[in-house]
């Protein structure tokens, strides 16, 4: 393991690192989740593949 990853793990073993960790990643991936959605919004996808990805984008937020 080279010293980068062994540093991360180091700090994930520490509380507050690891829940701003986990805070910051989850808006990044809400972030690109609705980018995802504005793409879909502006090629005119079909509607129940946009339903389908809010649905998914929705339970990942609740389940957070």
């Amino acid at each position: 393991m080279n010293t980068a990853k062994r540093y991360f793990q180091k700090q994930l073993s520490v509380p507050e690192f690891k829940q701003s960790y986990m805070e910051e990643k989850v808006k990044l991936d809400i972030e690109y989740q609705l980018e995802e959605l504005k793409k879909d919004i502006q090629s005119c996808k079909p509607s129940e593949e946009i339903i389908k990805k809010i649905n998914r984008l929705e339970k990942y937020v609740l389940s957070v």
